[in-house]
């Protein structure tokens, strides 16, 4: 089991955030997150927000740090990016958002 998190810099609610994510599967995702004891309510269309507190023991935990970059990244190679609005909506489901047709 491989996850990833981006450093602390995203801001919101008076906190630094970082971003945890799955190159294999949301269900990997989600073990790693529960045995940390990450609330559900945490998980934001394909990724954990996790607050800069708890980023090392996210790292502790096995979480490879990666740039904010490669977060995006590993998201787009993997399939498993869900983007706000029509197709990965905020909370979608566990499906990929589907590629539009040019």
């Amino acid at each position: 089991m491989t996850v990833y998190i981006d450093p602390p810099t995203w801001p919101g609610h008076g906190r630094l955030w970082s971003h945890l994510v799955s190159d294999v599967s949301y269900e990997e995702l989600h073990a790693f997150a529960e045995e940390l004891g990450v609330p559900a309510r945490a998980f934001e269309r394909d990724h954990y927000d996790i607050p800069s507190h708890r980023y090392g023991d996210v790292v502790a935990a096995g979480a490879v740090e990666v740039s904010s970059r490669e977060v995006v990244r590993l998201l787009h190679g993997s399939g498993l990016r869900r983007r706000k609005g029509p197709g990965g909506g905020p909370g979608g489901t566990d499906a990929p958002a589907q590629p539009r047709n040019s």
